[in-house]
């Protein structure tokens, strides 16, 4: 087969293309820069929220670039910080959102306060669209008298202390007590009296802080009682199970009505630790120990159930209990908080007012994760419901609905951070510190040794 010649044309031989009318010219090269610009798009929360819409948003448009903010120094929200020490498994989603960080289009800004160091205004302008998917940083209280009591914690402060979250790293639980209550049947309550009964053996491998294996090494804790005010087919915990409410049953009322057999009760008898669930109790009280400066035990309301399906509520019989204990978890949620005085807020529930993630009455202006929805479900729910709010964003943009023209993105807001004497920091410094971490944990066979003090972060960044 003869070789192909190619033959070679001057550029003012090639065919001219014939252009539309003028008229027609101006639509057309409008239509060809909307299709050719680089959407700039900030999210603001670089947790599972923030980094599945910037996954979704990336995947899903060649060009668009996405700048995710972060207050914290670190990335990853609640899978560093809220994913209990001995679920290691859980958090190999890191793996995932560090592919998204290294892409091209995607930047990382750590130790930047969304509505503290830039506003929500100052970032729509220089952005086409703004993400806000910053979580539930706060807890619900319990609102009765006594939780002002020494001895009475949230579970989220308790999880981000062994978690070594930096606002919790002060934290010093008194664990002198023998029985603890957990107030809340969630995951995270089930997780914490996992912790305070899990022999600190078992946890020396994990990345739980030095600081918090110590302290559970001298604790004293024997008994966990997880309290809640409904019943077990109630229970907001799950299980990693097909079919997992009917699952969970099975589990909870074999658990109630079997006996164990000689092999099982031989091996449970010198059991040094032990945990219960208490159905159908609703917190009135803590109690205080005979001098006033400590919590010495919590009175709960006996409750029975009314009405079915979603509208089954517990009321109280009337009858009461006290429960001694000394120490209080309080689990009962977490919570989001306004962010910025021009961002709709619904403070009953906790939530940014949206549909399908659009903020509402706020056009370019969007939310996914707990601040969307509430803080309920799981990692894969949380993906799911980001994916959703970044094909939402992606029709808009499609749709003309977002500005046109070039934005500034990060170049403007770092002006603005640098003339405001902050310095964020960047997925490369990040991995500076990871590396730190996971260097002074090999000495003890931990996976890292968490940095705490966001001071030392910076002075190993040499800031």
């Amino acid at each position: 087969m003869a070789p192909r010649c190619w033959r070679w044309w001057p550029w003012s031989a090639w065919p001219r293309t014939r252009l539309p009318p003028s008229e027609s010219t101006q639509s057309f090269r409008q239509q060809l820069s909307t299709q050719e610009q680089t959407p700039q798009i900030c999210v603001v929360g670089s947790g599972p929220a923030g980094f599945y819409t910037a996954q979704h948003l990336l995947k899903h448009h060649p060009r668009a670039h996405v700048d995710i903010y972060e207050k914290q120094l670190v990335p990853f929200g609640l899978v560093r910080f809220g994913v209990a020490p001995d679920h290691p498994e859980v958090k190999n989603v890191i793996n995932t959102f560090t592919r998204t960080a290294h892409s091209d289009r995607c930047a990382f800004h750590g130790n930047v306060v969304v509505g503290r160091d830039v506003t929500v205004q100052e970032l729509r302008d220089a952005y086409h669209a703004v993400v806000l998917s910053y979580g539930a940083e706060d807890h619900r209280g319990l609102e009765i008298p006594g939780e002002e009591l020494p001895g009475v914690l949230s579970a989220r402060a308790f999880v981000g202390w062994y978690n070594g979250l930096p606002e919790n790293r002060k934290m010093a639980p008194d664990l002198s007590c023998d029985t603890a209550v957990v107030l809340g049947q969630g995951n995270v309550a089930l997780d914490v009296a996992r912790i305070l009964l899990t022999p600190p053996e078992y946890l020396e491998k994990t990345d739980i802080t030095e600081a918090a294996l110590g302290a559970l090494r001298q604790s004293q804790v024997k008994t966990v009682w997880i309290v809640g005010r409904r019943g077990p087919l109630q229970v907001a915990f799950t299980i990693k199970a097909p079919r997992p409410r009917k699952r969970l049953m099975e589990l909870l009322l074999r658990a109630a009505v079997e006996k164990p057999g000689v092999a099982e009760a031989a091996r449970r008898a010198p059991a040094p630790r032990a945990w219960g669930l208490r159905f159908l109790r609703s917190p009135q009280r803590v109690l205080p120990s005979p001098d006033g400066r400590r919590v010495a035990g919590i009175r709960l309301a006996v409750t029975r159930l009314e009405g079915v399906g979603e509208a089954t509520r517990a009321v109280p019989t009337g009858d009461l209990e006290d429960l001694p204990c000394g120490l209080v978890l309080s689990s009962i949620g977490y919570k989001s908080c306004p962010i910025d005085p021009s961002v709709p807020f619904d403070p009953k529930l906790g939530v940014i007012p949206n549909m399908e993630g659009r903020v509402v009455d706020v056009p370019g202006l969007y939310c996914s994760g707990w601040v969307k929805r509430g803080p309920t479900g799981v990692i894969t729910t949380t993906m799911t419901d980001s994916f959703v709010t970044g094909q939402i964003l992606l029709q808009d943009l499609k749709a003309g609905l977002l500005p046109s023209g070039p934005r500034p993105g990060y170049a403007a807001i770092k002006a603005l951070l640098g003339s405001r004497g902050v310095w964020p920091v960047s997925f490369s410094d990040w991995e500076k510190l990871d590396a730190e971490e996971v260097s002074r944990g090999q000495g003890a066979g931990k996976p890292r040794e968490k940095l705490l003090d966001p001071q030392e972060m910076l002075r190993l960044l040499g800031r």
